[in-house]
């Protein structure tokens, strides 16, 4: 099965959690991939849509090795990985320090994207995170902890494709993972979508706004 673009994964996805119709639920999109399929989920849902913004920290000398993560909110959350700053020798003024530019990095989408709008209040209700796939699903795992500490009722993970066994750690962490595509080899996620082409900011802005 091969979806033909994001919004129709997103179709796909909303039928999937129809259970969710009429309840108290926010939808998070994980940028800029997952808006597409947020916005299709929110729309069959009648629930508001933001955005949850996600930054690595990354260790100095080699920025790919996530040592912690940071996650926006009107109290940004922040997840560290403690063997990882251990081994690597960070001193907590380093950690802090490339924090604060990845902070400074999720506040300049904020403003790109939502001209500076507050994050939506999620204290009591059931967050949905959105995103258009998962491989490994380190950076939606990150969303999941630092989401915790804005106290939703309930985090339900939705996404149209990802492999058996990211989902199995993500069931760990969320209250629900939904996902209608489950094969065994992913590859890449792109391999199931005919059109996966890159977002731009403007894309982004215009389906926030629809």
């Amino acid at each position: 099965m091969r979806f033909s673009n994001r919004s129709e994964a997103g179709m796909e996805l909303a039928k999937a959690l129809d259970s969710y119709r009429g309840q108290d639920a926010v939808v998070l999109a994980l940028p800029r991939g997952g808006v597409p399929v947020a916005v299709e989920v929110a729309r069959h849902l009648a629930a508001p849509v933001d955005l949850l913004l996600v930054r690595k920290i990354g260790v100095p000398w080699q920025p790919e090795l996530a040592m912690g993560a940071v996650i926006d909110g009107s109290q940004p959350a922040v997840v560290r990985n403690e063997e990882t700053i251990r081994l690597a020798g960070i001193s907590d003024g380093q950690f802090d320090a490339i924090c604060q530019k990845e902070l400074a990095e999720i506040e300049r989408r904020r403003r790109r994207y939502f001209a500076g709008r507050a994050p939506l209040e999620i204290a009591g209700r059931i967050a949905i995170v959105v995103d258009d796939g998962i491989a490994t699903g380190a950076t939606v795992r990150a969303a999941v902890t630092g989401l915790k500490t804005r106290k939703p009722a309930k985090i339900v993970v939705a996404v149209p494709v990802a492999p058996p066994s990211a989902i199995a750690e993500l069931e760990k962490e969320a209250d629900e993972v939904v996902c209608p595509l489950r094969p065994r080899m992913l590859g890449a996620i792109g391999y199931f979508y005919r059109d996966f082409e890159q977002l731009s900011d403007e894309e982004v802005i215009r389906l926030l706004a629809t």
